[in-house]
């Protein structure tokens, strides 16, 4: 399975806070995983906005998804295209994009957002585990 990873998968992933469920999906070596420039996109915006709450350092998370053996999958014309069609679930436009993404590369997005699993395409959605 090629699965894609949104924003917040990926932040668990490193936090190494997985939901329940997710583990097994990324340790199968059948699967390839896959992460966009517009999770490290979003990741930076939220940086620069100097938030106590958010403290990540986008440059040690792309380093270490490269390291963990994840594939970047670039953000192409056919994708941005793919959001002109897709129905106004989600107003988030990183979402948007990744939810274009997935389906452009028919790939599976694995996300926390219940939102999401109303687009069409591979959507598996996976809650966040309490603290």
């Amino acid at each position: 399975m090629k699965l894609l990873l949104d924003t917040n998968m990926l932040l668990f992933a490193a936090a190494g806070q997985l939901p329940d469920g997710v583990g097994p999906l990324l340790d199968d070596k059948d699967n390839d995983l896959f992460f966009s420039p517009v999770s490290l996109w979003e990741v930076v915006i939220k940086s620069m906005l100097g938030r106590a709450d958010f403290v990540v350092d986008p440059t040690a998370l792309y380093q270490g998804l490269l390291s963990a053996g994840y594939r970047e999958l670039a953000v192409t014309s056919r994708h941005t295209l793919q959001v002109a069609v897709l129905p106004p679930i989600h107003n988030d436009p990183f979402d948007r994009l990744l939810v274009a993404q997935a389906i452009a590369e028919d790939l599976t997005l694995l996300t926390a957002d219940q939102s999401l699993s109303a687009y069409p395409g591979s959507i598996m959605v996976f809650p966040r585990r309490a603290r």
